[in-house]
């Protein structure tokens, strides 16, 4: 099993690795060392640029 962090490339394993799946938790998408290599990841990789959330109250 391929336990390179998808960041930086050291083994998740050896530290506090965080699991990214898009759909079901079958489906891996990234793995990372830390948070800080996922923030690192998102920054870098501009994933978070046009995107918004909202939040729309009911009744």
């Amino acid at each position: 099993m391929e336990t390179d962090c998808t960041y930086c490339g050291c083994d998740v394993e050896r530290h506090d690795p965080v699991f990214v799946s898009e759909g079901t938790p079958d489906d891996l998408t990234g793995r990372f060392c830390n948070y800080g290599c996922l923030a690192a990841h998102i920054e870098e990789e501009a994933l978070a640029t046009g995107t918004t959330c909202e939040w729309t109250p009911s009744g």
